[in-house]
């Protein structure tokens, strides 16, 4: 009976390790199937190609070219251009700005460096008679300081026998505005000078302003001139009056003489001279002088 009972006792210990044995085996497949599956779900690295690598890197981006390019070809343009025409566009810019401007400013302005060829329009402007420099900004000036209407109206009425509308055309930039509203308001007078083809101001002094009888209307009205010349100049004469046309004595100066022809343009000769372009070259015995 004790060998069986030690037979049994060793039987079940050899159990118990097959169990732990199969348990360990188990446990290590179990692992060593987790650490696998990742490593399966990786793809495999292709080798590296032209084809693949094109294909996979970034494209290159494009050189971005300015979009300023009508300003800057503007720019060079005046860069160009000639000094008159510079000079132009800088005291233009003055005159619509009505501000003392720097070098800066006015290059921002019109795109005229100032400084350029050698300080050319720089000096120009230091000159010009229509430019004010304080040493380090420009300014408009114009031939009358006006500030406004009231000047204006000032000035005319110290100009008893007319200002030019030119002199004040340029001294601010609505004075034409306010000369009409001037007008409007008949306190000056604007008339057109037919010799000088230019407007002319007066001014409308409300002391002129004399009312008119209406019987010296009608006299006036039905007072009959002399219909011809010369019965008009021999009413001056009666007169006192000595008159300038002296229309008798060119009628009478007609009769005797005619009508005075208009003098002829003469003619140029046309004389030969060694400077003539020759036709024959050709033939220099011709051509032979003395």
């Amino acid at each position: 009976m004790a060998s069986l009972q030690e037979s049994l006792s060793r039987f079940k210990q050899q159990q118990e390790k097959c169990q732990s044995t199969l348990k360990s085996i188990s446990r290590a497949t179990a692992s060593s199937s987790n650490t696998k599956a990742p490593q399966q779900q990786q793809p495999q690295k292709k080798p590296h190609t032209a084809a693949s690598s094109s294909v996979t890197a970034k494209p290159v981006t494009p050189i971005k070219f300015s979009n300023d390019t009508e300003r800057l070809q503007h720019i060079n343009t005046i860069r160009k251009s000639s000094h008159g025409r510079r000079m132009k566009l800088v005291i233009d810019l003055l005159f619509e700005t009505r501000e003392a401007l720097t070098a800066e400013e006015i290059y921002n302005g019109c795109y005229v460096d100032i400084h350029d060829n050698n300080n050319e329009i720089y000096d120009s402007l230091r000159n010009n008679l229509k430019v004010s420099f304080d040493g380090k900004r420009f300014s408009y000036k114009s031939k009358h300081d006006l500030k406004g209407k009231d000047d204006l109206l000032r000035l005319i009425r110290r100009n008893v026998e007319g200002l030019p509308v030119v002199d004040v055309k340029d001294s601010y930039t609505s004075v034409m505005d306010d000369l009409l509203a001037l007008k409007a308001e008949n306190l000056v007078w604007l008339l057109s000078n037919m010799d000088s083809q230019e407007d002319i101001v007066y001014p409308n002094d409300p002391k002129a302003l004399l009312k008119t009888d209406d019987d010296l209307k009608q006299v006036y009205k039905s007072t009959d001139l002399p219909r011809d010349f010369v019965d008009l100049e021999k009413e001056l004469l009666k007169m006192g009056m000595k008159p300038a046309t002296k229309t008798a004595e060119r009628r009478a100066a007609a009769l005797m003489h005619g009508p005075i022809p208009k003098a002829k343009p003469k003619k140029r000769s046309e004389k030969f001279n060694r400077r003539s372009k020759l036709t024959n070259a050709h033939m220099p015995e011709l051509f032979q002088f003395d």
